[in-house]
């Protein structure tokens, strides 16, 4: 989105127009919606704003839900924003810590902003880029302890905060078609700036999930954080945001639920056992965090093979920080007897995951043709030194 299109979008036409749109779902409704506005006069430039914020919104009702349809965004200030809950949890831990003037650097479209202000936390929200900047405007409207400045991050009087947060932008600059940047020295503001921030201050910082665990500083308490399976940040958190005797953390949240698993340190890895009757996968959250050996002593398991984040046991336990399965049988792990073992047993239906082994799951999943009408699940790993298959079902 450029200037001018942001100036046509904001403007009392292109938000009742925007508001008034009818959901699509195809791109022959796409087609259809442009010719019929263009037809009703509306210029192409307002047309094209409108339609990329509808699919925008859409698309943000993940991280968003029902907040999404009041909001504006930028493709890339979508994509790098944090989920709402998780937001909210962010938020939670400047109230807990007693921080009340919280300046939000590199606020993108304003998510955790809009976290911090629904607490009556006073947010300050600063964005370098001019177009993201009026769009966390418009989303930090209805609050009004939020402000919004158009600005760098490294230029902003911290004396009269008491509490800092950053999300970085770790993709080129731009609204669409940005790419991932490696380099933490090249993020906005870059990781320099951020560690020297918490030097004496209280600061959180969020990061993508796989960020180089050798860059993390002592003093900081780390937290992996996965939504609904899907490992999305991890967060420094420094000061008084740094929960005491906590330097490792994954929070698992699905749904409306979330659950913490919290160690002093990295966990070691529990002794490796014999293959039991049940196979655990633990959530990405807690392989990230390194607490693996942690939750196999939790359900009363063993790791399944050195250096793999497998863990089996005698007995079924429900956990939040895994998935459980029962092994049913361990099968021969060349490609033809496997597709003749899985077909006399009418399985059509095939999940596969693997760990330790060089196989692509789709494409061996195709090469396998299976046609029965049985689901199960294929764990392919090593155990006890061997490449080893293992049929299954979900507990």
């Amino acid at each position: 989105m450029d200037r001018s299109e942001l100036v046509e979008l904001l403007s009392a036409e292109g938000l009742r127009l925007l508001d008034s749109l009818p959901p699509y779902r195809t791109e022959k409704d796409v087609v259809r919606m442009v010719s019929d506005l263009r037809k009703a006069g509306h210029s192409p430039t307002l047309v094209a704003a409108v339609l990329t914020q509808a699919k925008l919104r859409r698309k943000a009702q993940v991280k968003f839900g029902e907040f999404a349809s009041r909001m504006l965004f930028t493709e890339a200030g979508l994509e790098q924003a944090t989920r709402l809950p998780i937001a909210a949890r962010h938020a939670g831990r400047y109230r807990t810590a007693g921080l009340e003037r919280v300046a939000d650097l590199g606020c993108g479209i304003g998510g955790d902003a809009l976290a911090l202000a629904a607490l009556e936390l006073e947010v300050t929200a600063v964005e370098a880029d001019e177009v993201t900047a009026a769009i966390a405007s418009f989303n930090l409207a209805p609050f009004p302890t939020a402000t919004v400045e158009h600005g760098r991050a490294e230029d902003v009087d911290l004396r009269s905060f008491d509490g800092v947060f950053l999300d970085p932008a770790r993709r080129t600059a731009g609204h669409t078609q940005t790419e991932r940047l490696t380099d933490p020295d090249d993020y906005t503001p870059s990781l320099g700036f951020a560690y020297e921030l918490a030097t004496g201050r209280s600061v959180g910082l969020k990061l993508g999930p796989g960020f180089d665990r050798d860059l993390i500083p002592s003093t900081a308490e780390a937290q992996w954080v996965s939504a609904d399976g899907q490992v999305v940040e991890v967060g420094l958190w420094f000061g008084a945001l740094a929960r005491p005797g906590i330097r490792r953390a994954a929070l698992v949240v699905r749904g409306d639920e979330a659950h913490e698993l919290t160690a002093e340190a990295d966990s070691e890895d529990a002794e490796t056992g014999e293959l039991g009757e049940f196979l655990y996968e633990p959530d990405g959250a807690v392989i990230r965090a390194r607490l693996i050996g942690d939750l196999a002593r939790r359900i009363g398991g063993r790791m399944a093979a050195d250096g793999i984040a497998y863990i089996t046991a005698d007995d079924a336990v429900t956990t939040p920080f895994a998935a459980g399965f029962r092994i049913l049988d361990t099968l021969p792990f060349q490609e033809k007897e496997l597709r003749r073992e899985l077909r006399s047993r009418g399985i059509g239906t095939l999940e596969i995951k693997k760990r330790g082994v060089d196989v692509d799951p789709a494409a061996l999943r195709t090469r396998l043709s299976l046609s029965g009408d049985r689901p199960a699940t294929l764990i392919l790993s090593r155990i006890a030194g061997r490449h080893t298959a293992l049929l299954a079902e979900r507990l």
